[in-house]
């Protein structure tokens, strides 16, 4: 059976779905393939299944890409302000929960229904569960499924990346771009928990579930957010930011106390005579002071734990020199199973910023997390996938 649409697109995510509702609206006959038999499995867990659906403040600096300015165009086409006017349209309600991250009240199924009910009244046409077993293309696409056999003008691939296997992630998408000669960049886990050595990390893992906000850096890179301690290393936004900019090797450099001058405030208190500990956890938590203080120079100086007033004034600026640069280095990301995102993607060199087509492969589009802009936590990611998804959904 052969089926004829102007625009087929595979993945009915939230980019694929966005996509979709732009060109229906065009008078353009879509079909949505997708292999999995939910819907927008990845959009319903989001957020804790809240759905931190876009950022108020959405900015190009909030991506990560090899082509860091291939991201402006559909950015300040379609920004956060034009799906929260179309959330207002609907009656759906959100709140802002910290730094411009905007949540829906009712949750990641009212999104869902909103995305689910725009199709169909746009007519798209929904295929699930249908996998893609072949692509040709002659003067269009000619897309073999499990389903049969589509005819289509355009195809669109928005299949996201490798993050979250088990709700169906794959190589798909990177799959089809090598398949017409365009290049994938290197790609690996973001916004993803790091882990330690176990020996290393020894020492805090009895910590897990301890936070405290910090800023950490990577080169240039640094968020000031909350760290989070884990049973295999560390977590919480802090940590998952600095992830995507982090490489094998690399140390983490976090100041623990980025409201404190701790040279000063030794200085000030040299002849204080409260044990280290005690001082400390004027500041910090004191169960991680204790396991912080054991693991520093390995063990010496400071495990002794003696009051503030016996140590030499070089032990103590040492002391808020480590406070302040705490420099530890990861053994690795806990991969994709945990990773929010995957960082790379399809190469955007090889594709029109304006409409997200393919330069060199007419008709051929990619939209969201399986191109290489990969965006900060926080919404960002969500709001790539509205706005390149309009982009090309305008040109499909």
């Amino acid at each position: 059976m052969e089926n004829k649409t102007d625009v087929l697109i595979v993945g009915a995510g939230a980019a694929g779905m966005m996509c979709a509702i732009q060109a229906a609206q065009r008078g353009r006959t879509v079909c949505l393939l997708d292999h999995s038999a939910k819907l927008a499995e990845k959009i319903r867990i989001s957020g804790g299944g809240r759905c931190n659906f876009t950022n108020l403040n959405t900015k190009p600096d909030n991506y990560i890409s090899t082509n860091p300015h291939f991201c402006r165009s559909a950015l300040a086409r379609y920004t956060p302000q034009h799906f929260i006017n179309w959330l207002n349209e609907n009656d759906i309600h959100y709140h802002e929960k910290k730094l411009g991250q905007l949540f829906c009240d009712d949750g990641s199924e009212a999104i869902i229904a909103l995305l689910r009910r725009e199709c169909d009244t746009a007519g798209v046409k929904f295929m699930m569960p249908c996998s893609v077993e072949e692509v040709v293309r002659h003067e269009g696409f000619e897309v073999h499924t499990s389903r049969g056999t589509f005819l289509a003008q355009s195809l669109v691939i928005a299949t996201g990346g490798l993050s979250i296997p088990k709700i169906g992630a794959t190589a798909f998408g990177y799959k089809i771009a090598q398949q017409f000669g365009i290049p994938v960049t290197k790609l690996k886990p973001g916004l993803v928990p790091l882990s330690f050595h176990p020996e290393e990390w020894a020492g805090y893992a009895e910590l897990a579930g301890v936070s405290v906000e910090a800023v950490v850096s990577v080169g240039k890179q640094a968020f000031r957010e909350n760290l989070l301690i884990t049973h295999r290393g560390l977590s919480g936004p802090s940590i998952l930011q600095i992830s995507s900019y982090w490489e094998h090797g690399q140390p983490l450099h976090i100041n623990l106390l980025p409201d404190s001058d701790m040279h000063l405030v030794f200085n000030e208190q040299r002849g204080n005579q409260m044990l280290l500990t005690n001082f400390l956890a004027q500041f910090l938590p004191k169960r991680f002071i204790e396991a912080w203080l054991k693991q520093l120079a390995g063990g010496n100086h400071y495990s002794e734990n003696k009051p503030l007033n016996q140590y030499a004034e070089k032990e103590l600026q040492l002391l808020a020199d480590r406070l302040h640069d705490w420099q530890i280095t990861p053994t690795g990301t806990l991969g994709y199973a945990k990773a929010e995102v995957t960082c790379g993607g399809v190469d955007t060199h090889a594709l029109s910023s304006k409409t997200m087509q393919a330069n060199d492969v007419p008709g051929l589009y990619f939209i969201g997390e399986v191109i290489d802009v990969t965006g900060h936590l926080g919404g960002y990611n969500f709001q790539w996938a509205w706005a390149s998804a309009y982009a090309a959904g305008q040109s499909c």
